[in-house]
Parts: structure tokens; sequence; C-alpha cells
């Protein structure tokens, strides 16, 4: 098993991942007492299926449809650690991704994941939680975004974890315009076990087509502002 810092240019930033490379599955409960045991975010399980991979991802608390940084740490693993060269494919519950290696780092192919308009009581619930309203707000399959007004209220906030934790199965993005870049993000699943995730990948499948058009850009910097900190270069 391994664990690799995600998203990162040095050891103890970005997000840790643990890692396993594995000849067949483990059983379901096995994998999620190690995902358990590790209490990182994600714990990565990869075997081999014909030329590329099979790829699952657990929190602490249960197995999710959808992970990024787990998905680049696999592959460093792969290349630094198995020798497997050029670019990977992955099978997983949201469709294939790829990584490639590209001048000493590694790009990830993501699907996207336009914003989604909310429903009557997800905008009631971000009331409780935002009581000086949003600059605006939007989901996903698996997840709620809310834009604040600037990069201070991004990084200033306070979670009310209880209260996120009611919004389960669904996780929260908070997001705005960046100083240094171009949008700035932190991410929230206390209901996965997961109160605060450092640097997220699958956020961006949708912060990136959202920031992309309300800045007409299509290649942005974003940083996610957590404690440990990662800086994305994203292209949609």
């Amino acid at each position: 098993m391994y664990q690799v810092d995600a998203f990162a240019e040095r050891a103890f930033q970005g997000n840790p991942a643990a890692v396993l490379i594995l000849e067949d599955w483990l059983s379901h409960d096995v994998m999620q007492a190690i995902a358990n045991e590790n209490n990182l975010a994600e714990t990565a399980f990869a075997r081999p299926d014909g030329e590329g991979w099979d790829l699952r991802w657990f929190t602490p608390v249960h197995e999710v449809d959808f992970c990024g940084h787990a998905t680049l740490a696999t592959a460093h693993v792969l290349a630094a650690e198995h020798n497997v060269p050029g670019d990977m494919a992955f099978a997983t519950r949201v469709g294939e991704l790829r990584v490639s290696q590209r001048q000493g780092a590694y790009q990830l192919d993501l699907p996207c994941f336009p914003p989604q308009p909310l429903g009557g009581k997800l905008i009631q619930a971000l009331q409780e939680i935002f009581p000086l309203g949003p600059v605006s707000g939007f989901r996903n399959f698996e997840n709620l975004f809310v834009e604040l007004a600037d990069e201070a209220s991004v990084r200033s906030f306070v979670p009310d974890l209880l209260r996120i934790g009611t919004l389960h199965p669904l996780g929260l993005v908070i997001t705005a315009p960046g100083r240094a870049h171009d949008f700035v993000s932190r991410y929230f699943v206390p209901g996965a076990g997961i109160p605060e995730d450092p640097v997220t990948g699958s956020t961006h499948a949708t912060l990136v087509p959202y920031w992309s058009e309300k800045l007409g850009k299509t290649h942005l910097s974003a940083f996610q502002c957590s404690q440990r900190g990662g800086h994305l270069l994203c292209a949609c």
C-alpha cells in the first residue's frame, strides 16, 4: 500500500490518498475496512483489465462514484513503482478516466458535469448555512456549489459541519473569483467522513465549465485554499 500526496509539488501538501494495486478485488467489506483504518479522504483500489485498469475509491465511510486526486495518485504509483509507461485508462463508475504523463507531470482527463439549477428544498438548506446569502448556487449529481463574493469570504468561511452533514449524500463546494488565480474553492463532505477535502479533482469537473463560461476563458488557474492547499491548471 502506498500513500501519495496528489496535486502537490512537495511532501505534506496537496491531498493524500492511499493506493493498493491488486490482482483482483478484495471483498467490499475488507476494502471499506482498509479505507476506514487509513482515515484518509480516499483509498484507491486498482486491478488490471486488459490494457487498462479498473479503479474504485473508498472514503472512511463508503465507496464513492468519482474521485480525481486518488486517480492521479494511482497513476503515479503505476508509473513510479510498477513501471507502467505512457498514458493510462481507468474504468470507473463515471466512465473512463485517462491520465497522461507530460513533462514530469500528470494530466487528468475528466468528464464534464455542467452546473444544474437547484431545487426549492436545497435553496432553503443553503439559506440556513449562508444567512447573508450566496452570490449564486448550483449543483451536479453529487455536490452543491455556492459562489461567494470574493476569495476572502472563501478563506474565512467557518463551516457548520453538523448542518452541512444534513445535506448528505451531497457535499458542499464554496467558490469565488481568485486574486492570484482565476478562481478558488473549498470542499466539505462531513457525511462521507471528510470534514474538509484538501484538494479535489472531481469538483473541478463542474467548477471549470462554470468559471469558463463566466470568465470567457478556456484555460484557467485554480487554487483550493484548504490548509494544505493545491494549485490546478485546468482546460475546458
